[in-house]
């Protein structure tokens, strides 16, 4: 069988020196996972769930995957975050492929963040609305394509909370005003935010008092929470839709009893995990304050992002990190737009002084 058609495409990304491997760093001071507060390096979840727990759960919900407990862990977490529903997905990219593919349609229009996350791209695509990006977080920019956008049936708004890649926040309130004025349904994608951001870790759109005015969010579990999957919030109707419309719920098979009770053990830790949160929140300080030889963009949370353009030379500084015994990853074209080639360093509650002066020291 000729494969030469791939085999051009992965010369091109290699002469880009953007060729994507599987690595694995085993023993490394942790810089790059999402496990913000430690609950898996410090294996809190092991601790709080039984362990004759099925890890299989035979078909999709609408067959044989529905069970009790899944059920009361969306009920649970729609409490936690102040939701009328949650419905739970198998990944944060399901959730969002799933909901804005399905949600959203032929007459409608999806007003979007220009650094939302792939997942949200990815869902839009498969949309049959209208869509534009404004540019990132600038609302004067969303307003004028709020205003021309009136002669669509409905108008979707959506943007991350806490942004990827960039670590900075959406001005959410700002927006709520501008869908509120607009008639807009507001979407927040809360993954990065999720554990982190709030007083238990609920999340930015309840820190501000903002979840009556949501449309729908999203929580993912594969970041603070140490699992897998995650869960649109919403109406109980916008729940009913979802069952039955989106392609990526009723074709997949269900999480299984044993990482729905690993979720469900995950979010009854949050609320004690404050002295966490606040060491967290130190740390990031710690970081941000000291000067760099690079530039540093503006970010109040673990996700703390170094500029280092050119993926020859944002590789040779991850790779000189990395012989120091710091697993800090480099984040290259095309992921980022060209020129804007980062080191993405994530703070997490385990680390210490120490090794974030070990880090600095580096960098400078």
């Amino acid at each position: 069988m000729n494969e030469n058609f791939l085999e051009k495409k992965l010369s091109e990304r290699k002469n880009e020196n953007a060729l994507r491997t599987l690595k694995i760093h085993e023993n490394k001071i942790d810089f790059c996972s999402n496990d913000y507060l430690g609950i898996v390096k410090n294996k809190l979840i092991e601790k709080n769930i039984p362990q004759n727990l099925s890890h299989g759960s035979t078909g999709s919900r609408l067959l044989s995957g529905n069970y009790k407990s899944i059920e009361d862990a969306e009920t649970f977490i729609a409490t936690f975050h102040e939701a009328g529903a949650g419905l739970i997905f198998n990944s944060g990219y399901d959730a969002n492929t799933g909901l804005l593919s399905c949600v959203p349609q032929k007459n409608d229009i999806i007003i979007y963040d220009q650094l939302s996350h792939a997942s949200i791209r990815d869902g839009i695509r498969l949309s049959f609305a209208t869509s534009f990006s404004f540019l990132h977080n600038n609302i004067i920019d969303l307003e004028k394509k709020l205003s021309s956008a009136k002669n669509y049936q409905n108008i979707f708004i959506v943007t991350e909370s806490v942004f990827s890649m960039d670590g900075d926040i959406a001005p959410l309130i700002e927006i709520s005003n501008l869908c509120k004025k607009y008639g807009a349904h507001l979407i927040v994608d809360e993954a990065h935010a999720t554990g982190v951001i709030g007083e238990k870790g609920e999340g930015l759109v309840q820190q501000l008092h903002l979840q009556k005015k949501c449309f729908a969010r999203i929580h993912t579990f594969g970041k603070a929470c140490g699992c897998h999957g995650a869960i649109i919030l919403g109406s109980a109707q916008l729940k009913k839709y979802c069952i039955n419309f989106c392609r990526q719920f009723i074709y997949s098979t269900s999480l299984p009893p044993s990482a729905t009770a690993a979720i469900t053990a995950s979010y009854q830790l949050f609320p004690f995990l404050k002295k966490e949160r606040d060491y967290l929140n130190n740390l990031i300080t710690l970081f941000k304050n000291k000067a760099l030889k690079y530039t540093i963009l503006k970010s109040e949370t673990p996700i703390q992002v170094v500029l280092i353009p050119g993926n020859n030379e944002v590789k040779k500084v991850a790779l000189s990190l990395q012989k120091n015994n710091l697993d800090v990853r480099p984040i290259l074209y095309p992921t980022v737009p060209k020129g804007k080639e980062r080191l993405r360093i994530v703070v997490h509650a385990f680390n210490t002084e120490k090794e974030i002066e070990q880090l600095i020291e580096l960098l400078s």
